[in-house]
């Protein structure tokens, strides 16, 4: 069988042929190498040098910063950069950091039983507690950062980041296996509980509601009033397609769901079956120039799909540029956004395909 990207070919010449571990890799994301590596290479001498990258990229309030290709050769002029910016602002929950880095961090101690893993393990599982608002939203940064990027103080659920974080801290204080090895204090594992048991709280408090019918959330919320908030200019307060479906989802691997978990996950259903959108499909052609661009073309034969964001007045889908002004179609904003962001989601059709056996598991049947 062919494999289907340059990250199956390599995988599986590392696990049939011996392929040079060194050379594989190197030429492959973090995120990959740090949870998608055959098991047994996170005992090897390459993950022993990208563990200590990733000690040393740790801040010092236990979190870690977004973006960076931990696996990647260090200088000593950059390590020593590092070292000089550990106490500095960065550390996030944005794109998976702290929570990947985490769990390779676990991997690799669950073979080579290096202490220091452990330890900073430990310490970017208090750096999630730490981080976590009284009323259990998490900032997107922490600490928080200012300036251009002010709205890192909202709660976050832009690109799943903090319905990561509350997925991390089920598999911790239930007790799965790929933690085991560490051997976490019970107290720590009591208080991993008690953060999800409010970050499940908040989703249910910032739940956006319409002449009492709950629907479903913004990307971000404001971490005082709860209400759908602005991020980047082109990312206003609206109803989410794409954020909303992740958070469903968590809902609904809940354990014996509580009334108000049960009303949410109704609401946001008939919320997504209410706004998917027939009929179209996104496709890229090349234009005059050469260059690839996105349109949208008319298909009925297309499977659903579900703009990212919602007016929250008409409900009706909405795109934007850098500018901030809201436009009706994804031809109507310039190139550079048009082409640089996910305007369309097709992430709600997993939930409602999910729903109907849920259901019925709730209710009893």
């Amino acid at each position: 069988m062919k494999p289907k990207n340059l990250f199956s070919f390599l995988i599986a010449l590392i696990c049939t042929s011996g392929f040079a571990q060194e050379a594989s890799y190197l030429t492959i994301s973090w995120k990959q190498v740090a949870t998608k590596m055959p098991d047994a290479w996170y005992g090897s001498d390459e993950a022993k040098a990208v563990a200590e990258n990733v000690l040393l990229n740790q801040k010092d309030i236990g979190g870690w910063e977004k973006n960076k290709e931990f696996h990647q050769p260090l200088s000593d002029s950059v390590k020593s950069g590092i070292i000089a910016t550990k106490a500095k602002i960065g550390a996030t929950f944005d794109n998976g950091a702290t929570i990947t880095e985490m769990r390779f961090l676990a991997k690799v101690y669950a073979h080579l039983q290096d202490e220091r893993y452990k330890e900073a393990f430990e310490r970017g599982l208090n750096y999630i507690l730490i981080s976590q608002y009284d009323n259990g939203g998490w900032p997107q940064f922490f600490p928080i950062r200012g300036g251009k990027v002010d709205y890192s103080t909202h709660i976050t659920y832009n690109d799943d980041a903090m319905v990561n974080t509350l997925r991390f801290l089920k598999e911790i204080y239930s007790g799965d296996k790929a933690y085991s090895s560490l051997k976490l204090d019970p107290e720590l594992i009591a208080k991993a509980q008690k953060s999800f048991d409010a970050g499940i709280d908040c989703i249910l408090k910032t739940q956006i509601v319409v002449n009492g019918q709950r629907t479903v959330w913004c990307a971000q919320h404001d971490e005082k009033t709860f209400a759908p908030a602005k991020a980047r200019a082109y990312e206003l307060p609206s109803f989410s397609g794409s954020e909303s479906a992740g958070i469903v989802l968590l809902l609904m691997r809940l354990d014996d769901p509580s009334k108000e978990v049960i009303a949410a996950v109704d609401g946001a259903i008939q919320w997504f079956e209410a706004h998917q959108i027939e009929g179209i499909s996104v496709e890229t052609e090349t234009d005059s120039e050469g260059k690839k661009n996105r349109i949208v073309v008319e298909n009925k034969n297309a499977a659903p799909l579900w703009a990212r964001f919602y007016d929250l007045e008409t409900e009706q889908p909405f795109f934007c540029d850098r500018d901030g002004i809201k436009k009706n179609s994804l031809a109507e904003i310039g190139y550079e956004r048009r082409n640089g962001y996910s305007w369309y989601t097709n992430a709600p059709s997993k939930v409602l395909a999910a729903y109907p056996e849920w259901k019925r598991k709730v209710e009893g049947e």
